[in-house]
């Protein structure tokens, strides 16, 4: 049985950091990719990041959070992370791991797993 489960959030001032951390049990998608979302309440969920787990090093950003957030990966736990920095007012939102996409695309039908979110705050 795959398991997702985020932790990290929180609540912070704008300026501010914080790491992500999504701990994947049951799963071995090593040729697969992880991403991270997020939806603001009275938002639909958008993508934030993406991760090719074999590789590591093909990412993929949305515009919005591309050279504030940094996505990566340790196989060897089973964990992806999510390190953001420069944080928002905008990028309060409840963020949420998900697994085995083939393609690390946008579309959300594409992901198998889901885990069931982490909160971010980010005070003005």
């Amino acid at each position: 049985q795959v398991q997702l489960v985020e932790s990290g959030g929180g609540s912070v001032q704008a300026g501010g950091s914080l790491r992500l951390t999504c701990a994947a049990s049951g799963y071995t998608g090593i040729n697969r990719c992880m991403g991270w979302f997020r939806q603001a309440p009275g938002k639909e969920r958008e993508g934030v990041a993406t991760i090719y787990m074999s590789s590591g090093s093909m990412t993929r950003y949305g515009d919005s959070v591309r050279g504030r957030f940094t996505i990566s990966r340790d196989n060897a736990k089973n964990t992806m992370y999510l390190q953001m920095n420069t944080l928002k007012p905008e990028d309060t939102a409840m963020y949420y791991c998900a697994a085995d996409s083939t393609g690390g695309s946008w579309s959300q039908p594409d992901y198998n797993y889901w885990g069931q979110g982490t909160q971010v705050t980010v005070s003005s």
